[in-house]
């Protein structure tokens, strides 16, 4: 059995429809909020955040270490508590900074949640304890795919219940030794570009590969016979899912 087979077996069918990148996020639901994750929930897609950890060894859901973007406030969440953020801070939406424990709890495992570790400051072992720990509570290992550009952050889950996937990006100046460490996890997250080189071909004969991100209709078109599914923000959801359905013969 080939790798790409034994990944689908530890993940939810879903993932195959599309990934909606920080929830599926809209002017109205910023991004990596409670909102645009139910959005997600409530459109039946998959979705994938960001988790950094706190000064007082707390999940945060964010993509960036600081917290200016997304609530209008400066604030590094390394240095920062679970308490100061969650009483000093609000998302442009009006809504909490959730934790990560939050998401699961209003998720339900009812769709699977792409979930990037996002280590600072060499805390790479503590983030993925504090990881581990959380996901303690998953009944159903295929609603958690485990990702990172930090290969360090994801070693300790290479022989856990979930499945695990490393990012790669074209620019980084890692990205060389990183691609070439990617035998050790089950799947690939590549930057969407990378996915026309020979070598990206090559790996996904028999690995399954993820390309990120895709935002319009014509990347989408562009790229989609070079991956096995996608992750996408601000275009239509129900075009993304009726592509990837259609290339599937679903």
């Amino acid at each position: 059995m080939i790798k790409k087979d034994l990944f689908l077996q530890k993940i939810s069918p879903l993932i195959c429809n599309g990934i909606a990148h920080r929830g599926l996020h809209t002017e109205e639901f910023t991004e990596n909020g409670l909102k645009a994750f139910e959005n997600a929930v409530n459109n039946n897609f998959a979705f994938e955040l960001d988790i950094h950890l706190t000064k007082d060894g707390k999940l945060i859901v964010c993509h960036d270490k600081n917290l200016k973007r997304t609530t209008g406030k400066e604030g590094i969440i390394e240095e920062l508590t679970s308490e100061q953020i969650r009483n000093e801070y609000r998302l442009l939406d009006g809504g909490v900074v959730p934790t990560f424990e939050e998401v699961l709890v209003l998720v339900q495992e009812r769709v699977p949640i792409v979930t990037e570790l996002k280590p600072e400051n060499k805390n790479h072992k503590a983030l993925a304890e504090c990881t581990s720990e959380v996901l303690k509570r998953i009944k159903d290992p295929k609603s958690i795919l485990l990702i990172s550009f930090d290969p360090r952050a994801l070693l300790p889950f290479r022989k856990s219940r979930f499945a695990t996937s490393i990012l790669v990006s074209d620019e980084d100046k890692k990205s060389a030794k990183v691609f070439y460490m990617k035998k050790l996890f089950d799947s690939g997250d590549f930057e969407m570009k990378m996915s026309l080189e020979d070598r990206v071909k090559k790996y996904q004969k028999n690995n399954f590969l993820n390309i990120w991100t895709i935002r319009s209709k014509e990347d989408l078109d562009k790229y989609i016979d070079f991956t096995d599914t996608v992750t996408f923000e601000k275009m239509d959801p129900e075009y993304v899912r009726e592509k990837m359905k259609a290339k599937y013969g679903r």
